[in-house]
Formats: C-alpha cells, structure tokens, sequence
C-alpha cells in the first residue's frame, strides 16, 4: 500500500506569518500541499488573511479548527485532558458552535467542509453535529473521518517534536502504507530545529513513495456511496 502524506499547519496570524510563508515555500518546491488549520473566531486579520486566501486558491485545503479555542465551553466539570473545545461537547451545543464558525468563516470570504478539532478531540456529539451539518471530513488525534461514508483511515497525527524518535515513527508510518499526518503550530516554528525536523520528516516520507494530499481530498464526492477512501492528487502549483 502507497502512504499518503498530510502536513497540516495552525496557528496562522500576523505574528507568525513569515515562518508559515517560509514553511509553505519549502513544501512547495517539495510539492507537498498544506491543510490550513483556522479558527475563524481567533482573528487573522490583513496580510495573514490575504495570504490564507492566496494558498487555498493555489491549492491548499482550508480546515475548520474550531470557532475559538475556549476550553470547556459548557462549563462542566471534565478531565484535563478533554478540556479542548470539542472534546466533550453534546450534538445540540457543538452544532450551535458549528454554525458560528462557519459564519464567522464565511466573513472571511471562506468556506471549508473540513473539521479539525482544536486539541484533536472531538466528543461523539460533535461528530454527530458535523454531520447534521454537512462537513465531509473530521480529522481526529487517531484518525480521519470521512463522513459521508463512514469510513474511518486510522493514522495519528504526529505533531513535531525535536527528538529522533519522531522521525522514526513517521519513517515506520510510510512504510507500512496507510495515512501519514504532521501537524505544526506556527509558533513553534521560532524554536530551534523545528523547522528542519518538520522538513526532514516530510522528505523521508517522499522518499519512502508516500503521496502528498491534504483533509480535503480524502473525502467521497458528495453523493458518493462508497466506504472506500479515494486517493488525493497534489494541486498543480502556479508559483
């Protein structure tokens, strides 16, 4: 089986926006498209936002990241660990929070399909909700849904880490086949040896024949009745 490889990067604003420009230059000459985690509620105003607009036109894939990363918004008592804005939330309450962000999205003169939950947690309501309103894929910590189908690709997002394990597992995920996720936060983009971490990781991804796709082409075609995951083919860049 031939991996696909996605890369996904968040955290996009005017004070990151020479390392994501930086980033999305090197991915390019790769060609390897980004999945741009936004969410619209945490403001990315002026040149941050005339840049997301020219990479989604050019081909990167636009991801719904949450409305605005407020912990627990039901204000119910749960775990540290799903205390992301999704993660514990019933159908009614993540759907009404849906509809927000893709309203606040479409102020931006956006639009996307594609959820990502903030923290990689989504409750089985938000999954529910996402439904209800017509996204087409959520992309989870273990794997990615297409929800149209119901198919779910196993594969953990690897967010970078500076440590040469990191690079093992990804090289161990392209071998074997089957979905390979690396995620970056901008600001972490500052500190050393991310950046080359991040890149090395995609190479040897390449250079075990993986793929290069994003969130947005693994969904079904709407109307599709198929469970099988169609393959992505990486945007002809104009740059």
């Amino acid at each position: 089986m031939v991996a696909e490889l996605v890369v996904s990067l968040s955290g996009i604003g005017p004070s990151t926006l020479a390392r994501c420009a930086d980033l999305a230059d090197e991915l390019d000459r790769r060609r390897v498209p980004l999945s741009l985690l936004l969410a619209p509620r945490k403001a990315v105003p002026g040149e941050a936002l005339t840049w997301v607009r020219q990479r989604v036109a050019e081909g990167d894939a636009l991801v719904l990241h949450g409305f605005d990363h407020q912990p627990d918004p039901t204000r119910r008592a749960v775990s540290l660990r799903r205390r992301a804005e999704f993660a514990a939330l019933p159908a009614h309450e993540a759907g009404l929070r849906l509809v927000a962000a893709r309203a606040a999205v479409a102020r931006l003169g956006l639009a996307t399909e594609v959820f990502a939950p903030p923290g990689w947690l989504a409750s089985p309501g938000t999954v529910v909700a996402l439904r209800r309103h017509r996204f087409a894929v959520c992309a989870d910590m273990a794997g990615v849904r297409d929800l149209r189908t119901g198919d779910v690709r196993p594969g953990r997002v690897r967010m970078v880490a500076e440590h040469w394990s990191y690079l093992l597992s990804v090289g161990r995920a392209a071998r074997r086949g089957g979905l390979v996720r690396l995620g970056v936060d901008a600001a972490d983009l500052d500190r050393l040896g991310v950046r080359e971490v991040l890149l090395e990781a995609v190479d040897l991804a390449l250079h075990h024949g993986a793929t290069a796709t994003t969130y947005s082409s693994t969904a079904s075609p709407r109307g599709s009745t198929t469970t099988s995951t169609p393959s992505g083919a990486v945007p002809t860049r104009t740059r």
